[in-house]
């Protein structure tokens, strides 16, 4: 009797959290209409601007979803902190600092100004275009799709599927993509490309253009939520030296210049893209009190209505409510 009503009520804590997160979604998806989409990749004006939905898995198997949740969008910069975790297990931690730093910048993240202006002129940190350019180049293999490899490996093992590239969105860019082509000749010239501009353009313009589910964004921020342990065997699926760094380059520089902000008033790593993808991730906490995930959670957003920073609009207001209501914060 006890053990039935043990769980009963979990049933009704379930239910409650569920009509807690629904209310929210409902709530912050009235304000997608003080964002706009991205236009300039033209496959993205393409998304509907009123979509917002959140995925939250837990280490416990706890799992919460409402919203747009079905709809599978296009990774783009959510795939940089990805692709740095690919380029320190390939060549490890010193080689890939010694080429690009881990320093926030208050500049846009396509900015060139920032490399012209500092000593050495190596990008800041591998979230912004420039290191993510440079990262890009020093992943392992000769061609783009080479080079990917190890990083559909990688999700694969998280996510449980092999994910593809959106080809729609991967010419989009490709075709329109004149920032990053006058970013790229510039790393050229100052010797920080380690493969040819051509197949180093290549291979960024497709991993920002694989396709994820919140879901998929869910599980992954769990798996670096919990130290790079995949959470149900507990093996080793990224070292934790290098899940540490991610998550500390995600909450200084992960949303763009407005990370000061997000890491002030929401308080946990998190990386976002311009199709409005959110990936975020809370990790274990002591708190006196019982909130919902104490032991850990990833968190996956879309919300493809973006501010003037290039995050998705309602999305932060949906997390930064969370955070304020669930006592996320690291802080």
């Amino acid at each position: 009797m006890v053990q039935g009503s043990a769980n009963l009520n979990m049933e009704l804590t379930e239910k409650w959290l569920q009509d807690y997160v629904d209310n929210w979604v409902s709530f912050f998806k009235k304000q997608t209409v003080e964002g706009e989409v991205a236009s300039y990749i033209p496959v993205l004006a393409a998304a509907d601007r009123e979509a917002l939905g959140i995925s939250i898995i837990g280490k416990n198997g706890g799992t919460i979803k409402s919203g747009t949740i079905e709809s599978k969008f296009t990774i783009q910069s959510i795939s940089k902190i990805l692709t740095f975790i690919v380029a320190c297990m390939e060549r490890g931690l010193s080689y890939v600092l010694n080429r690009v730093d881990v320093e926030p910048t208050g500049e846009a993240f396509n900015s060139i100004m920032h490399l012209e202006m500092t000593q050495p002129k190596k990008p800041f940190n591998p979230l912004v275009n420039s290191g993510a350019l440079t990262i890009s180049s020093m992943l392992e293999g000769n061609t783009s799709d080479q080079k990917l490899e190890t990083l559909f490996i990688l999700l694969e093992k998280i996510i449980g599927y092999r994910p593809e590239i959106n080809v729609e969105a991967y010419e989009s860019e490709r075709d329109t993509s004149m920032r990053n082509r006058a970013i790229g000749y510039y790393l050229l010239e100052e010797g920080y490309l380690e493969s040819d501009l051509g197949i180093t353009l290549e291979t960024y313009f497709k991993q920002c253009s694989i396709d994820v589910t919140i879901d998929d964004l869910a599980r992954i921020g769990l798996v670096l939520s919990n130290d790079g342990l995949d959470p149900d065997t507990e093996e080793e699926i990224i070292p934790r030296k290098v899940t540490r760094l991610a998550k500390a380059l995600m909450l200084t520089c992960g949303m763009y210049d407005a990370s000061g902000k997000f890491a002030a008033y929401v308080g946990i790593p998190a990386k976002s893209g311009v199709s409005g993808g959110i990936m975020a991730v809370v990790p274990p906490r002591v708190r006196e009190e019982e909130f919902p995930f104490l032991e850990g959670c990833g968190i996956g957003v879309y919300g493809p209505a973006l501010d003037n920073q290039g995050n998705s609009m309602a999305g932060i207001k949906l997390l930064r409510h969370i955070a304020n209501q669930w006592d996320l914060s690291l802080f």
